[in-house]
């Protein structure tokens, strides 16, 4: 009997189903380049997650104490050769076992039900792929006000234009692998680009009752305003040109 690209695709998310009736191993994958003073903090809170959770470390070569602080919360602690997050997203997800796979930004702190919600709005078996409330830790008024309004917004295009930021992206392991993973080329909006693709499998939703914190560190070093010229920037020449201004996403630290 012949099957469509789609019909296959959905057979396999319902091979990986069957969320409500048992447990799902979830498998969660944080790139990381010179995070010694960040990363303790998200490892201690992934430890105490009473899910099934796969913890994976994908470091970019750092020279600091991240390999050190991270081995200690988890044994499955790699390094690439060379840096770059979408290499290091998909070289953890390859290493992965896990039916859906949540990539986490090494400074971010998710609440100690993440896993759970997260699996949660996967039972909708036409999920491929979602994203969440990302805030700021912390936040100054106008740092609040601009993150609550681009919830809403990312929240209200998400049938028409997914976006995502790493902050927290989850996917199926099934349409992530069909599509071919993150774009190794792009030096951002990586993650954006790949939930875009992954829509076409299927639904990409957003998990409204899920909050994730972010650290300020980058729009604190450079300031709001020069931080939001550089994601346009970079946003319509990706638009326009398939690619990005930066090719190199400076550290933060």
């Amino acid at each position: 009997m012949w099957l469509s690209t789609k019909a296959v695709l959905a057979a396999a998310i319902e091979m990986e189903n069957g969320l409500a009736d048992r447990k799902v191993k979830v498998s969660v994958v944080i790139p990381t380049y010179q995070e010694g003073k960040y990363i303790a903090d998200l490892l201690s809170r992934l430890a105490i997650v009473n899910d099934p959770l796969e913890v994976i470390v994908v470091d970019g070569g750092s020279t600091d104490e991240t390999i050190k602080v991270a081995q200690q919360f988890t044994d499955k602690v790699y390094q690439i050769d060379q840096r770059g997050i979408a290499r290091a997203r998909n070289c953890g997800a390859r290493l992965s076992s896990g039916e859906i796979i949540v990539f986490l930004d090494a400074d971010v702190a998710p609440p100690p039900d993440f896993v759970e919600r997260t699996v949660t709005a996967f039972r909708d078996t036409g999920a491929v792929g979602a994203t969440c409330n990302i805030m700021p830790s912390g936040p100054r008024i106008p740092e609040l006000v601009f993150f609550t309004f681009y919830n809403r917004l990312i929240r209200s295009l998400v049938r028409l234009k997914p976006h995502s930021r790493g902050e927290f992206l989850a996917l199926r392991r099934t349409p992530f692998l069909r599509v071919g993973g993150f774009d190794e080329d792009l030096a951002c909006l990586e993650d954006h680009d790949l939930a875009f693709r992954v829509s076409k499998l299927g639904r990409f939703i957003f998990i409204s009752d899920l909050t994730v914190h972010e650290s300020m560190r980058r729009i604190r070093k450079m300031g709001l305003a020069n931080v939001l010229r550089t994601w346009i920037v970079n946003y319509v020449t990706f638009v326009l040109c398939g690619k990005t201004v930066s090719t190199v996403w400076k550290p933060i630290r």
